[in-house]
């Protein structure tokens, strides 16, 4: 189970190497496929899942936004909370990904990893809090490493494109994790 994923890549990765993977969460999928629009942690807690691929909403935990914490100290409770109660569900082996932010309060990321090391020259740190899973071995390690993610204008869909997990990153973890 891909946990908080609406754009279906690392489903997607999963699927290719023929694993029944599916994904979860409030919006419909981009890409057509195995997807659950619903609740995430419903469907943690509910399901038979031997991985769960989680990435919690990261709007009122990742440092990018540090400089709104003074306002937003309930949300980061819950966003927390949420994040916590992920790496409790009851599957044996768990990936929780998020940006450098507040969610390593609750203990230090396993791994953080570069898109760079995967194929793709950029820069966004992203950690990985993993249970039961090896971390992550780099796969392509590119030269280029551009902020494009910092860069990114303004605009109402900028949080979804931050949000995107890149496709080498993906296909590792079906490669590795799978």
């Amino acid at each position: 189970m891909v946990a908080c994923e609406f754009s279906g890549v690392v489903r997607e990765a999963f699927r290719e190497r023929g694993h029944d993977a599916w994904s979860v969460d409030l919006l419909p999928t981009e890409v057509p496929g195995q997807h659950i629009v619903g609740d995430a942690m419903e469907a943690a807690y509910g399901g038979s899942w031997d991985i769960l691929i989680a990435h919690p909403p990261c709007t009122h935990l990742a440092s990018s936004g540090a400089r709104w914490f003074k306002d937003k100290a309930e949300q980061q409770k819950q966003a927390l909370e949420f994040f916590l109660k992920l790496a409790k569900a009851p599957v044996p082996r768990i990936c929780l990904e998020n940006p450098v932010g507040v969610a390593s309060r609750l203990g230090p990321p396993t791994q953080t990893i570069q898109p760079w090391q995967f194929g793709h020259g950029e820069t966004k740190a992203t950690c990985l809090w993993l249970h039961w899973l090896p971390p992550l071995k780099p796969t392509k390690v590119v030269e280029g490493r551009e902020p494009r993610i910092h860069r990114m204008p303004p605009g109402p869909d900028r949080w979804k494109e931050r949000s995107r997990t890149y496709k080498g990153i993906a296909q590792a973890m079906a490669e590795q994790w799978g």
